[in-house]
């Protein structure tokens, strides 16, 4: 339904309350890149944007009890731990309740409901500020209102990312919610490795194979509007990007990606559409001009088709 890709505000227009919720979403991902087992491309510290917000995965108890679940409800507004054993533990997001004070009856909540200390690292990682996640007053701004709009352009853009991956026969990613980053993200790869850009902890670990990602964010201080994106990672000697489809597409130079931004997919008669245009019109330059295997780059695209 086309009257669901609502307008979102640029990101100065809603950034307190932006910045709360992702750090929020931080605590979430520190929880699971203690927990889970580790994965290539940090594939183990993802969440997931489900049906009522940001969650981890399933995670191991601390003390072997079982498994446990912590997710911001988005909903009900609230960050919500649960044991595989039925119990339950909600740490209400008011308006001005700082950050520091939810992070420090999230980790209560866990240990409660699996007897155990979960240590964290603390430092918040990809964003301007530093103090550590549980010390942090500055952050208290929560607009009920602002969220809900974010969640709903945020499920749209995770249904049209789950649609543009599905037929791919290569190894890719699910919709990841990355909480660095505050954006959600698919991965398609060639199968060949690469080579990091840089030896710091996220880079060395993250960028290890050919890749192809596309996602979409709210917009941030670099560029303040909301968006789909998409890159190719690494770019060989002498690549140059393309003019990708829709005409409101473009290659940002700056940003070094192609973006789309939300407000132009929602003035499209079909907005789900015009993202698979977008997507597959930067893949398919991609594919070509990185030298991805041709029958790799023709099952994106349904040949063969993924269901016989």
């Amino acid at each position: 339904m086309t009257s669901a890709w609502l307008p979102l505000p640029n990101f100065s227009a809603w950034q307190a309350t932006c910045d709360t919720l992702h750090a929020h979403t931080q605590v979430l991902g520190k929880l699971a890149a203690a927990l889970a087992p580790p994965e290539p491309q940090l594939q183990h510290a993802a969440l997931r944007l489900t049906a009522r917000g940001w969650e981890t995965p399933l995670l191991t108890a601390p003390d072997g009890s079982g498994a446990i679940v912590a997710a911001l409800d988005l909903h009900t507004h609230e960050s919500v731990v649960e044991h595989s054993d039925g119990r339950v533990r909600q740490v209400s997001l008011t308006p001005h309740r700082p950050v520091g004070d939810v992070t420090r009856a999230v980790l209560e909540a866990v240990r409660t409901l699996a007897g155990s200390d979960v240590i964290i690292n603390t430092t918040p990682q990809e964003v301007p500020w530093t103090v550590p996640l549980d010390a942090d007053d500055e952050h208290a701004t929560y607009d009920a209102g602002q969220v809900s709009a974010y969640f709903a352009a945020a499920t749209q853009a995770a249904l049209v990312l789950a649609r543009f991956r599905a037929p791919y026969r290569g190894r890719s990613t699910p919709v990841n919610a990355w909480w660095g980053s505050f954006d959600l993200a698919v991965s398609l790869f060639s199968g060949e490795p690469a080579d990091p850009p840089s030896d710091d902890f996220i880079m060395r670990n993250a960028m290890t194979a050919q890749e192809i990602a596309i996602g979409w964010w709210p917009g941030d201080a670099r560029y303040d509007r909301p968006a789909f994106y998409a890159y190719a990672y690494p770019l060989p000697e002498g690549w140059e990007p393309t003019t990708p489809a829709p005409a409101a597409a473009r290659w940002d130079k700056a940003l070094g990606e192609y973006v789309l931004d939300w407000h132009d997919a929602c003035a499209a008669r079909d907005p789900a559409g015009t993202v698979m245009e977008f997507a597959l019109s930067v893949f398919r330059h991609t594919c070509t001009s990185c030298h991805w295997d041709a029958a790799l780059g023709a099952s994106a695209e349904g040949s063969p088709p993924p269901v016989a």
